[in-house]
């Protein structure tokens, strides 16, 4: 017995068969929301690689196979990207047939059918007018209704009319709406980036990739160009309650062009970001940042306000009653010379903890001071929020309050600057704050799309397909009005819609001649 040979020609119309199917696209759908899940519980290179290392480290074995599945950057990994594309073929081979399908049903006018008593609704009247004036009357009832009317037949003495169309119109908007966020989505995440700037008091922070702190995230498309628009943060505020929980935080800023001219100001508060020239600045965090000045002879040789951090509160310490913490390094001295702080912004904070041992929140600087470390040698870790000591020597500490002036090599307040000697000063306390800056030029795209979304769900929730036919036959005196129909959805609701319709055509008749007719064009 001879085998049917598959060609290649048959087999590429099955997968395309396939891929029209509106049940592969569902399960397209489900694959990419499982994936979507995947790489959102575990952790991810681009997002986290400190986190993927360490999941490594303590699941050897687990890691490895993640490793090679790809799970750890689940949205660059070529199956999710293979799934992707898939799913948009799939959304438009389906939908492409359904929409011209939907505008050539448009177009059309309204078919007759042949035996409309085969109906499951189905009625007759008898009216006292004639078949032409019973048609006009049915006519103008149907197009009251918002029915789309054909006349046909013999004598023009039958209707088909139709109505809901706007349904279907609508479910197609909607998936056309659903493709559109796909989109806007892969356009906008792989165009654009996210990165985390840290501006202090005073100071103007540029949109260059320098100048993020830390790691930026950039799309897999992402051009490389940053804008060059500038942040100037004039001031920043934080109101508290009496119970220290944060109640307002806001950033003061001039929003600057390329060329360093103000081009607006604004105030920027949790979930109030600013924009400007297709960026997004969200307000994201805060801290202090003590200006310290240090000087050699009397010359300055280092004046800048220093970034501090916290280190996270143990349990059932608030956070904001932890010292903060930040490191000099002055590497243009011989030896070199690298100095760590210990920043309290308020000294009652300190009393009440060396006096009681209960820490209070620190809302707000009243009269400031650090505890300092001065170390000396080669400096060869490059981090700037942190010191590594070991093979340094370590050399004075001391406290340094604000406005006060100290001797490195001592650790004592001096008067001044003397000869010979190398001394810091602790001039200003001021605030920084990291603003979240972020470029997703797909966000257009899909604001339309959800907007589309909605409208496109209106009719499905309010309208839905109805038939009606009418038939209009002499008999003697008077004309035999029959009509039947079918509803495609809410087929319960058309029965009482149905008899009512009925009724209406029935009472039409009894108007006077030439009221609410109008003739039907060519």
């Amino acid at each position: 017995m001879s085998q049917t040979r598959v060609t290649l020609r048959q087999s590429l119309a099955l997968v395309w068969r396939t891929l029209r199917s509106m049940r592969t696209a569902l399960i397209l759908l489900l694959l990419l929301a499982s994936a979507s899940v995947v790489g959102s519980l575990v952790p991810q290179w681009p997002n986290s690689p400190e986190r993927v290392l360490r999941y490594q480290l303590d699941h050897p074995l687990v890691g490895a196979l993640y490793d090679r599945l790809g799970l750890f950057d689940v949205f660059g990994s070529w199956w999710f990207v293979l799934i992707t594309v898939l799913l948009f073929v799939s959304l438009v081979a389906c939908l492409v047939p359904r929409t011209r399908a939907a505008f050539r049903a448009l177009r059309q006018r309204p078919v007759q059918a042949r035996e409309i008593d085969a109906f499951r609704l189905y009625e007759e009247r008898v009216v006292p007018a004639d078949p032409s004036s019973v048609i006009d009357g049915s006519r103008h009832v149907l197009r009251k209704r918002l029915f789309r009317v054909a006349r046909d037949g013999e004598g023009r003495t039958a209707l088909a009319a139709e109505k809901g169309m706007l349904r279907e119109v609508g479910s197609l908007l909607f998936h056309w709406a659903f493709l559109l966020i796909v989109i806007g989505v892969i356009y906008g995440k792989g165009t654009g980036f996210t990165g985390k700037a840290v501006v202090v008091e005073g100071k103007t922070w540029v949109d260059a990739q320098a100048n993020y702190d830390g790691e930026i995230r950039t799309g897999r498309f992402f051009d490389g160009n940053f804008s060059g628009v500038g942040i100037h943060l004039r001031g920043f505020e934080d109101t508290y309650r009496r119970t220290g929980q944060p109640m307002d935080f806001v950033s003061h800023v001039d929003l600057l062009d390329p060329q360093g001219s103000l081009v607006k100001q604004a105030d920027i508060r949790v979930n109030h970001p600013a924009s400007i020239d297709g960026l997004d600045i969200y307000q994201y965090g805060f801290g202090w940042a003590p200006v310290v000045e240090v000087r050699q002879d009397g010359e300055l040789i280092a004046s800048e306000p220093i970034t501090f951090v916290q280190d996270t509160a143990p349990p059932g310490v608030p956070q904001l009653a932890m010292p903060w913490h930040g490191v000099l390094k002055l590497t243009s001295l011989d030896p070199q010379v690298g100095i760590t702080f210990e920043l309290w912004p308020d000294s009652r904070a300190f009393l009440q903890l060396q006096q009681t041992g209960q820490p209070i929140p620190m809302v707000q600087a009243f009269q400031p001071f650090m505890r300092f470390s001065v170390y000396r040698g080669d400096l060869a870790d490059p981090s700037p929020l942190s010191l590594e000591t070991a093979g340094l020597r370590r050399g004075a500490r001391g406290i340094v309050g604000g406005g006060q002036t100290v001797d490195l090599k001592t650790g004592r307040p001096v008067a001044g600057d003397s000869a010979g000697s190398l001394t810091m000063s602790f001039p200003e306390l001021r605030q920084y704050s990291v603003l979240q800056v972020s470029r997703d030029r797909g966000v257009p795209l899909v604001l339309l799309a959800a907007i589309l979304v909605l409208l496109g769900l209106l009719p499905a929730l309010y309208t839905s397909r109805r038939k009606v036919w009418v038939r209009a036959e002499a008999d003697g005196s008077g004309t035999v009005l029959k009509v039947g129909g079918f509803a495609l959805q809410r087929k319960s609701q058309f029965d009482g819609e149905f008899a009512k319709l009925v009724d209406a055509m029935a009472r039409a008749t009894e108007k006077p001649a030439g009221e609410g007719r109008s003739e039907d064009p060519p």
